[in-house]
């Protein structure tokens, strides 16, 4: 047991401290306070919410009834239309601070560069879209692996001097549009009682595409 917390604390730092390399990579202006904000910004934000819009859907349900007769009770399935209400909300750590952190780092893209990020950018959106699964009752899941591999790849491939910035760009918003965004038409029949943009199905997927995907770039 002791050995167990001992390790888990070990991978804990070194999990800790390549998480705060990529950022240091992306954001050398700031101290390890600043890293350190960011950080803890997308790990606690990814259980905040942002309400925008709710939802009124009707769709099937089915409730069991139970009718007794001679002592015996028999369950009497019944299939009825219900009206479901839906949350569209907004992930602070899996959708809103990686897009404010996408549009910092753009500007310190070159201008000819922006054809090889939209690229890149393109790429990762349809590969994610293509392997992103609706679940019923709970939203769309993406292999969590799949986003930060193909930033990365493409990321060598276009990004040059700036791969850094290429595979946190294309890596965050491509699985943003390819998860959540492109879903939008398929999410709202799933019967979830709150879709999040950037929430628990697609935050792994974002968070690990940006930092690892500039690491490996």
């Amino acid at each position: 047991m002791i050995l167990s917390v001992i390790l888990s604390i070990v991978f804990y730092l070194i999990y800790v401290n390549i998480i705060g390399t990529a950022f240091q990579r992306l954001f050398p202006s700031m101290g390890r306070i600043g890293i350190f904000l960011i950080l803890t910004t997308c790990l606690l934000g990814s259980y905040v919410n942002i309400p925008l819009k709710r939802y009124s859907t009707t769709r099937p349900q089915l409730t069991i009834r139970e009718v007794s007769a001679f002592g015996i009770t028999y369950p009497v399935p019944n299939i009825h239309m219900g009206r479901f209400e839906t949350l569209l909300a907004l992930n602070v750590g899996g959708a809103l601070v990686p897009t404010v952190a996408s549009i910092y780092l753009l500007t310190q893209l070159p201008t000819n560069m922006l054809p090889n990020l939209g690229i890149a950018l393109l790429i990762v959106t349809a590969i994610v879209r293509l392997v992103s699964r609706p679940i019923q009752g709970m939203g769309i899941i993406v292999p969590i692996l799949i986003p930060p591999a193909i930033s990365s790849l493409v990321a060598l491939v276009f990004g040059g001097d700036f791969s850094h910035i290429i595979a946190y760009v294309s890596g965050t918003l491509g699985t943003l549009l390819g998860a959540d965004i492109l879903n939008l038409n398929r999410i709202f029949n799933l019967g979830a009682p709150i879709i999040s943009i950037g929430g628990a199905g697609t935050f792994d997927g974002v968070f690990l595409a940006g930092v690892f995907g500039v690491l490996l770039a």
